[in-house]
């Protein structure tokens, strides 16, 4: 009997191999103490590779990276599985062996660090990081530091070669140098806002004759004992010249010997007459320069030659990139499909695509959203009428943006994004009239908390350097980046990408109903690599490829145009 029962209580058993949705957990944005860009200039950006699941952010030479305060933490969950909303908060698990008081380290989101807890952490390592949904997943913490160590003496030969984790300094100086009296420019060894003692930069010459060693007291307030060997040698540096030449600036870097002054000259190749580059456009280190070139002409060949002391580069030859326009940035050409008369296109009949919209994914179901107007800021020709509607069963805002629309993916958009382009224009400006409605729609529960605020609009530009090996494909189409829309496959644009040379955009939320010009600058991320491709796009309301927005809301856009400077 026992048995019997046994067997029909196991037969009930209803095995739960039902398995979770796949929830990512992804860290968003990220603060820390000290944060500076890669040059150490203060307010630079967190870096997120939400491929490899790693945050980079760079610090400045004030803050103990052994006990950095985080200032912000924001975490999300992102649904790989349409129509599955995750409702909890997204666990986060700090790395124990890196806080300061682990009890103390928030397990959650924190725009603040929250009253009570210890946010500091030991970042001089890579920090890991858990975030939990159904599934865990793995983040890594890079925080790197930036020191300007820099050494300078009489008759150097080549860079110092300065070792932060050994703290040894080792310099080489020519032959006839004696080493028992050096003449020392710079010794900031400690960083820039460190502190050396003895501070040789003090003295007429100093004795490197043997090893010397040095207090250094540095800006976060450490304490290090440094050794210094300096050696003489048979070497000599050379002065060299290399340009790289944008469409109306250039940037012309080498070497050059040791406490010698350096003086560019350039020409156009038609010309005779050499012009003599300002003193304060080149910036110098103990054995190299870099100089900055600008006003120069577009599609131009230029020659140029760098001295230094008595030796003077052959002269070299580098040639200006043509100033391209932005193909039908009027909006003046459209089209209609013969066969989707509801579809209207940014190009003319007949012509090839610069520009796309979304109007083929919004006319599987209704009209157009993204058309032409006569409404126009020059009186004559067409503007884009880009609204936000709530079109049968979905939200879409209207769009126009460099590239191509690929195919609907049920009522979910895929989008090829970027145009081939090689010049380097410095601005952007186009023409606008903006009305927002308030936000009712939303189709991604992390931007839940937007419900009942003003909707906002995003124009912005985006420069890529794109190698062969580096293009996004589908089906047999190349592009720098390829668009899903569909929340379980969704892949969007990333502002920290390492392929972006260039990048500006706008985003606001006020009524503009009067013709209004506006213009972005670009920042230029990169300029040792010529640009490839042109993205630019503009959306009625910026978060419509999550899928949210106000009905209702209005771009109206027109005269965009490049500039070059």
């Amino acid at each position: 009997m026992a048995c019997l029962l046994l067997l029909a209580l196991w037969s009930c058993a209803i095995p739960n191999d039902i398995p979770f949705p796949v929830v990512e957990g992804r860290i968003s944005d990220l603060a820390v103490d000290g944060q500076c860009d890669a040059n150490g200039k203060a307010g630079g950006s967190v870096i997120i590779d939400r491929t490899s699941r790693k945050v980079t952010v760079y610090v400045c030479d004030t803050v103990d990276i052994r006990s950095l305060k985080v200032n912000k933490i924001e975490v999300k969950a992102e649904s790989k599985n349409q129509d599955v909303v995750y409702e909890d908060e997204v666990l986060l698990t700090p790395d124990s062996a890196k806080c300061i008081n682990y009890s103390l380290f928030p397990r959650k989101s924190f725009l603040t660090p929250p009253s009570g807890s210890d946010t500091r952490m030991d970042c001089s390592g890579w920090v890991h990081m858990t975030l939990t949904t159904y599934q865990d997943y793995q983040w890594t913490l890079s925080v790197e530091q930036v020191v300007k160590r820099e050494v300078q003496m009489e008759n150097q030969v080549g860079e110092a070669v300065i070792d932060a984790a050994t703290h040894n300094v080792v310099v080489y100086v020519a032959k006839e140098q004696s080493l028992k009296k050096i003449k020392v420019s710079k010794f900031s060894i400690g960083g820039e806002h460190g502190t050396v003692s003895p501070d040789p930069t003090q003295y007429d010459t100093y004795d490197f004759y043997d090893v010397q060693k040095f207090r250094v007291r540095t800006g976060w307030g450490e304490e290090q004992t440094w050794k210094v060997m300096v050696y003489q040698t048979d070497q000599t540096v050379s002065t060299t010249a290399s340009a790289f030449a944008r469409t109306t600036s250039a940037t012309i870097s080498g070497s050059k010997p040791n406490d010698k002054e350096v003086t560019i000259e350039y020409r156009r190749a038609d010309a005779s007459q050499w012009t003599t580059l300002p003193a304060g456009n080149i910036t110098t280190t103990a054995t190299t320069y870099t100089a900055e070139l600008k006003g120069l002409e577009a599609a131009t060949d230029y020659v140029y030659r760098a001295t230094a002391g008595d030796r003077t580069t052959p002269e070299a030859t580098f040639s200006t990139t043509r100033m391209l326009p932005l193909e039908n940035g009027s909006f003046d050409k459209w089209s209609t499909d013969p066969d989707r008369p509801k579809l209207y296109c940014p190009w003319g009949q007949g012509e090839d695509s610069f520009w796309d919209t979304g109007n083929q994914g919004a006319t599987t179901v209704g009209d157009s959203n993204s058309i032409p107007t006569t409404d126009t800021s020059t009186g004559s020709g067409y503007a884009a009428y880009l609204a936000s509607r709530w079109i049968l069963i979905k939200f879409a805002a209207g769009n126009i943006f460099t590239g191509s629309y690929l195919r609907t993916d049920v009522t979910n958009g895929i989008l090829g994004f970027g145009r081939p382009f090689d010049a380097f224009p410095s601005h952007l400006s186009f023409d606008y009239k903006f009305h927002s409605e308030t936000i009712t729609k939303c189709a991604d529960e992390n931007l839940r908390y937007m419900v009942g605020r003003p909707d906002s609009f995003q124009v912005y530009i985006v420069l890529w350097h794109v190698e062969d090996n580096e293009y996004e494909e589908y089906n047999g189409n190349k592009f720098p980046i390829v668009i899903h829309t569909r929340p379980s496959e969704q892949r969007l644009f990333d502002i920290h990408d390492k392929r972006i040379v260039a990048y500006a955009q706008l985003t606001q939320g006020d009524d503009v109903p009067e013709w209004t010009h506006h213009t972005l600058t670009l920042d230029y991320r990169r300029t040792d690599v010529r640009p490839t491709h042109i993205q630019v796009v503009a959306s009625s309301s910026k978060y419509g490829d999550y899928f949210t927005g106000g009905p209702g809301t209005l771009l109206v856009l027109d005269n965009m145009q490049l500039h070059y400077e």
